[in-house]
């Protein structure tokens, strides 16, 4: 699913009707209906329903919304910020179209009798503005918006807050409305995926355009179910464990243990038919204790219980690779020089499909020169603070710029980068990010992205050919069997083995999604 300014969905609407034949009132009209959907589907025992409408567009869906909940028995009241003479096209048709509505020509009438009936409904539907809104917000506008803000209904928000910049990924103040869910049409938008326009759903409906005219020239798209269902579908029958991959995860140190066998598992737990760990073999009785399904190879090891670069020595390591579908390197691994050169050289010596993650990007601090991943697969996991030691700069430099810091990164090195964090972003060498909605803040704890790591080892060991589709699986089920895990048990109390109980519903719940043609996420 692409993300689209707002130009270019203007753009899309006019291509859709003027190169594909699809009516600007049939757009209307499903999107009104889409909201109308939403509102009985999820809401059904609310009977009063407020639809407050600007002279726009955005007006006009919320016209469509309110005679569709009329039909469906709700008992709806419309409120028009305009002169119904103001009105023009599709939204002047679908206004004669309702049974009835308030008009408010001023910000004094808002207070009166009618209009102030309308805000005292249980449910508010905000049609004002649309997204191609443009400040400052009008007085009248303002005033609504105001009242709505300070009723104790619910808040539903066609195509996007009134009041807010669609193509800003954080909005700068202002008068905004406040939304308790956004319904969307056809594609996101910046605002829609990056600012904090709601903490309830957010949702993208279909109405119309076909892909084909669906453009986005910023390279930017969604990870979506749809996406990357089809990686986690049913298995053949005659399947075995050699069918699925074999994971080799390089890492751990004293004191580091549980990264290690945490990748491990989080390898088979996505369903890579084997898991080796290598670790230093001090560590390794450790390792072994977590799961005994995650088989171990002991490795040579410095004064402090980390890899040594002796690991090296006599092929071992070589034997260890051989046979190997994809090797991550990195969890728990520590920062010893000698460790430093065991994973550099180790780097550079296999082309084994990788995964490079914590203390093994660290290693390549002043020199990123050695990361190339042109002509074989390398996938880097950075977070803001590792990104900014891999560029000279600081987390907060990162966080300023992450999409074309990732993109940058990711074009120049030819490498896969997934920067973590809010809004995880995948970027691949030719330029196009993917950008996650899954996840959140109960996720910020120690070890989640080492379960991250072994989640993408493990679902690119079984698609060999889709590697970048494992990867934003990978980023997607992740993110997701946190959100299932807060659910069940709150922000406060997650901790990174929570996510490999919860991904079985995670799976689930990605096939069952993909099913649908909207897509929602929680903002």
């Amino acid at each position: 699913m692409k993300i689209v300014t707002a130009a270019e969905m203007r753009e899309i609407d006019r291509v859709t009707s003027a190169s594909f034949g699809v009516p600007s009132a049939t757009l209307m009209e499903n999107a009104g209906e889409a909201v109308a959907v939403f509102v009985v589907s999820r809401f059904p025992s609310v009977h009063s329903i407020g639809v407050i409408c600007g002279k726009g567009n955005n007006g006009g869906d919320g016209f469509v919304a309110a005679r569709k909940l009329h039909d469906a028995g709700k008992d709806v009241r419309v409120l028009l910020l305009a002169e119904p003479s103001e009105l023009k096209g599709d939204a002047a048709e679908m206004y004669k179209q309702l049974p009835s509505a308030v008009i408010a020509r001023t910000s004094a009438e808002l207070d009166k009798g009618p209009a102030r009936a309308v805000f005292e409904c249980k449910l508010l539907i905000d049609a004002i503005l649309g997204t191609g809104f443009k400040p400052p917000v009008s007085e009248l506008y303002g005033r609504a918006i105001a009242k709505m803000n300070d009723s104790s209904a619910f808040v539903v928000a066609m195509d996007i807050p009134s009041g807010a910049d669609a193509d800003a990924s954080a909005q700068s103040g202002g008068t905004i409305a406040r939304a308790n869910a956004v319904v969307t049409f056809t594609a996101p938008r910046s605002a829609h995926v990056f600012s904090e326009l709601t903490r309830g759903l957010l949702i993208v409906v279909q109405i119309g355009s076909p892909e084909k005219a669906i453009v986005s020239k910023e390279k930017l798209n969604l990870i979506s179910a749809a996406d990357v269902a089809s990686l986690i579908g049913p298995r053949v029958a005659a399947a075995n464990k050699g069918s699925f991959g074999h994971v080799l995860v390089i890492g751990g140190s004293v004191g580091k243990a549980g990264s290690v066998a945490m990748a491990g598992m989080a390898a088979l737990r996505t369903g890579a038919g084997l898991s080796t760990v290598a670790t230093p073999k001090s560590v390794l009785p450790t390792v072994a204790g977590f799961h005994p399904e995650v088989m171990t190879e002991a490795l040579e090891e410095t004064e402090i219980g980390s890899i040594s670069k002796r690991a090296l020595s006599y092929g071992h390591v070589d034997a260890i690779v051989q046979g190997k579908s994809v090797i991550a390197v990195g969890p728990g691994i520590s920062r010893h020089k000698e460790t430093v050169d065991f994973v550099r050289t180790s780097v550079k010596k296999f082309t084994v499909p990788m995964v490079l993650d914590a203390d093994g990007l660290n290693a390549f601090e002043g020199h990123t020169d050695e990361l190339n991943g042109k002509h074989r697969t390398l996938v880097i996991t950075p977070h803001p603070g590792e990104m900014a030691r891999l560029i000279g700069l600081t987390a907060a430099d990162v966080q300023k710029d992450r999409i074309n810091i990732a993109r940058k990164f990711a074009a120049e090195h030819q490498v896969m980068v997934v920067l973590k964090g809010s809004r995880t972003l995948v970027a691949a060498p030719d330029g196009q990010v993917w950008v996650n909605v899954t996840g959140n803040p109960g996720m910020a704890t120690g070890g989640t992205g080492d379960i991250l790591t072994g989640m993408m080892a493990g679902l690119m060991a079984q698609s060999p050919k889709t590697i970048f589709e494992a990867v934003l699986c990978a980023v997607y089920l992740h993110g997701l069997a946190g959100d299932v895990a807060r659910e069940s048990m709150g922000e406060h109390s997650l901790t990174a083995t929570d996510l490999l109980r919860f991904l079985p519903e995670a799976f689930r719940r990605v096939r069952k999604a993909a099913e649908s043609s909207s897509v929602e996420w929680q903002g």
